[in-house]
């Protein structure tokens, strides 16, 4: 079956990487902790990255365990059909970063220096009720605790995979280990650690599809092994039955770059860098980083079917088993941390944005008016771990797969939140009550489309109806103050 047994618990070059891994990652946590002295320092690290760690971390933190899990995996059972999701990733990471990025950036620290989502859309709407802020707070828990647990399930079939660990005992590692320097640090170290797990991860996603391709007896054997077990793997226009893709086939997998306009665990770091003019390099530093990354994990589904020649009882461990049986195992060690990394990534990334909401817009708003920054700070922590929590008792579940519990809230956040970032950057006429309407329209079309059972993807009519309902709403109220399209004119 190729799976890694037991025994591999004994292989001290595994358990050895894995440990240092670790204690480099919680030592960054344990040096940002004494810089965390206020509210902003924590949340948004007082606006200070540079243009590398804001590129890397924040694909790091988007493609999280889904690129060396989920899409792979859809690979190995579907062939370049998966390159349809790839293609609407790039194109979406790509107009994030042009049309959204720089204008995000300036606009939240113009509006009250605002610095968190639901901070940006009260002070640019002057939304004095609080009920935009509560609102997209609501949404942002509602959809991180679903994310978070997606980043669970993955480190879970890591260490269930790699040290044959029970699953409940395996799931409980990764959340501690996650959660540690996401308590300590705060913003920047989960920035900076992202930093380094972009670059890891992004290593070992090339390496494994060339590694495995030159043992096989290289590209055209590599091919015609393809073709010999399902030569329907090579056609982009097939799906994993051999029957042709339908236009809503197409459609859902392509509506994944819609998502990338309104997850907030992207958006900070836009709001995070210390220029917008430095927005420019960390938008090819972020493009070549996923156009490469997609690419590779793509490959390493298809090429890890030629390898195995056989069906794996979870093909989510595609990358894993890959590694396990091309590699030494002080370098499977490092290539496996990849994962390990790619998990920490993003599920630090939710846990934090997740806290911020908490903090400063349930906490202080409705409760804690007069807080200090210190008070908090510790209201923070204590909602990562919280949070950490739940998401822990969510993802108990070992049926949950990575694909299936990111796709359900990636959808969620770019419907609920894309259609109103993005007109509120780019439409003066935009007052709050079309805001609510696009937060409250986008959220639950989300919900009740995945309810439904329909073959399209929920985040092609949860973005269309939020998007909708943002234009009419505002139409049917009152223009904005002159003080706020003042404003947006300066942006």
């Amino acid at each position: 079956m190729f799976l890694i047994t037991v025994t591999m618990i004994l292989n001290t070059g595994i358990i050895i990487t894995f440990l240092l891994y670790f204690a480099f990652m919680l030592g960054i946590g344990v040096y940002y902790f004494s810089k965390s002295k206020d509210l902003s320092d924590y949340i948004l690290g007082g606006r200070t990255l540079n243009g590398w760690v804001t590129a890397l971390s924040a694909q790091a933190s988007d493609m999280s365990g889904w690129l060396l899990l989920g899409l792979p995996g859809t690979a190995y059972l579907s062939g370049l059909e998966a390159g349809w999701i790839a293609l609407g990733l790039l194109v979406g990471t790509y107009l994030n970063w042009k049309f959204v990025a720089k204008k995000f950036r300036q606009y939240t620290e113009k509006t009250g220096d605002s610095i968190t989502i639901p901070d940006y859309l009260e002070n640019r709407f002057r939304d004095n009720s609080k009920i935009l802020r509560i609102l997209s707070a609501t949404f942002i828990l509602f959809f991180f605790l679903i994310y978070t647990a997606s980043g669970f399930v993955a480190g879970a079939t890591l260490f269930e995979t790699v040290f044959g660990l029970a699953y409940t005992k395996a799931l409980l590692i990764g959340a501690v280990l996650v959660i540690s320097y996401t308590f300590l640090g705060g913003f920047l170290a989960v920035c900076w650690t992202d930093f380094f797990q972009g670059i890891l991860m992004f290593f070992a996603i090339i390496i494994v599809p060339i590694v495995a391709v030159v043992s096989i007896g290289g590209v055209s054997e590599t091919i015609n092994e393809i073709n010999n077990i399902d030569r329907n793997l090579l056609r982009i226009m097939v799906n994993a039955s051999g029957e042709k893709v339908t236009f809503i086939g197409v459609v859902s997998l392509l509506a994944w770059g819609l998502g990338y306009f309104g997850q907030p665990h992207i958006l900070v770091r836009f709001m995070g860098i210390r220029s917008a003019d430095e927005i420019k390099k960390s938008r090819m530093i972020a493009m070549i980083w996923v156009s490469i990354s997609l690419v590779a994990a793509v490959l390493v589904g298809i090429i890890g079917r030629v390898y195995f020649g056989e069906m794996l009882a979870n093909p989510e461990t595609i990358f894993m088993q890959l590694v396990n049986a091309l590699f030494h195992p002080l370098v499977a060690g490092i290539l496996l941390a990849a994962i390990l990394a790619a998990v920490m990534s993003t599920a630090d990334s939710q846990l934090l944005v997740t806290a911020s909401a908490i903090s400063e817009d349930f906490y202080k708003v409705l409760f804690r008016k007069n807080a200090s920054d210190k008070e908090l700070v510790w209201v923070s922590r204590a909602t990562v771990i919280g949070v950490a929590i739940i998401a822990f008792l969510l993802a108990l579940n070992p049926d949950n797969t990575v694909m299936g519990l990111v796709s359900y809230a990636w959808a969620g956040f770019g419907a609920t939140f894309g259609p109103v970032i993005i007109l509120s950057l780019y439409w003066k006429r935009m007052n709050k009550q079309g805001a609510f309407a696009g937060l409250v329209v986008g959220g639950i079309s989300t919900i009740l489309w995945k309810l439904s059972g329909s073959p399209l993807y929920e985040i092609v009519p949860g973005f269309i109806f939020a998007t909708v309902a943002v234009v009419v709403v505002s139409l049917l109220f009152k223009e904005p103050d002159i003080e706020i399209t003042d404003e947006f004119d300066t942006i």
